[in-house]
């Protein structure tokens, strides 16, 4: 564990490596190819945050941990959203996003990603972002 000297830094960096480290377990990536998850994290993250409304992204925001909040909420504009995309075109994004080739392609990593947020996630969440997306999006979630 990270010491920063706060608790509250020091309990996020922590969270923030275990959900990163969900995602490289998932792949069998090393530790030193950190960059390469967190791109996956922060990709798939922007793309599920521009399809939600306003009050599902605000929502799903508050029960990240505290990093993984702030680049969640990097770069939003709230008054575009939601970005009506289907499965299709946000994993055309994705591939767009995400610099690296990766197993299985764009629909893997977003499962995989989503997978892992998702033990970091409440159900009740998860449901309701469930409900807000088109059919054909909201099968990538597990």
């Amino acid at each position: 564990m990270v010491e920063t000297g706060f608790a509250s830094f020091d309990t996020t960096v922590d969270k923030t490596n275990r959900l990163l480290k969900d995602i490289e377990e998932s792949y069998g990536w090393p530790k030193e190819r950190r960059n390469q998850s967190y791109a996956a994290l922060r990709s798939v993250l922007h793309l599920l945050r521009d399809r939600l409304t306003v009050q599902e992204a605000a929502h799903l925001g508050a029960q990240l941990p505290m990093l993984v909040r702030g680049f969640y909420y990097e770069g939003w504009d709230p008054d575009r959203a939601p970005e009506k995309v289907g499965k299709q075109e946000f994993l055309e994004r994705l591939r767009q996003q995400f610099p690296y080739e990766v197993q299985g392609g764009m629909e893997e990593l977003a499962r995989t990603v989503l997978r892992a947020l998702s033990r970091h996630v409440t159900e009740g969440e998860w449901e309701d972002i469930k409900s807000v997306l088109p059919k054909d999006l909201a099968e990538l979630l597990p």
